[in-house]
């Protein structure tokens, strides 16, 4: 991945640690595009997606020596993004419950005239909030994303069986909520 005379990835995460902005850009320059794709999957939106790097990327350096394990650099990174798409949604969704009031108090359906199931929506959110942080990337990184377990392994440092199977009780811990709900 990295050559020699540039250094390791552990290299420049120990320079990065002391300081060293060029560094922590060549780091962050290997993962931006995932970093991305996975904000885009998570957020839907092109500028939620860069507003969620963007700070993912500024907390990640402002909090890079409580990095414990410098080979966990990816996932820790995918994490605070993870939280930060959060943030994110959270704020969206409030904003949306706000537009559905205003709406309803109006009177106003959806473009078609009818009434987008909104609760249905809400349920899934619901839903996804009850998986643990790592079902919730595991599942995200596959469904929203495209992501195959290979690549979930290499992101998440575990192998590819342990995210077919961490994702197959993601699902079904969903499938078993959803079905209570209706």
């Amino acid at each position: 991945m990295y050559d020699h005379e540039k250094g390791t990835e552990a290299d420049l995460i120990r320079r990065a640690k002391r300081g060293d902005v060029k560094a922590f850009s060549r780091l962050y320059s290997e993962i931006y595009l995932d970093l991305y794709k996975f904000a885009l999957y998570m957020t839907k939106h092109k500028q939620d997606a860069e507003d969620a790097v963007s700070e993912a990327v500024m907390t990640a350096w402002e909090k890079l020596g409580q990095l414990r394990k410098e080979e966990s650099f990816r996932s820790w990174m995918f994490t605070i993004l993870n939280n930060q798409c959060r943030k994110i949604l959270k704020k969206r969704n409030q904003e949306a419950v706000l537009e559905l009031a205003d709406r309803e108090r109006v009177g106003i359906c959806g473009e078609d005239g009818v009434e987008p199931d909104h609760a249905g929506i809400q349920d899934v959110r619901a839903a996804f909030e009850t998986l643990d942080e790592e079902e919730r990337m595991i599942l995200a990184f596959s469904v929203f994303a495209g992501y195959q377990s290979e690549e979930i392994g290499r992101i998440l440092e575990c192998s590819p069986g342990t995210v077919r199977s961490k994702k197959s009780r993601a699902l079904g811990k969903l499938r078993r909520i959803l079905e209570n709900v209706g």
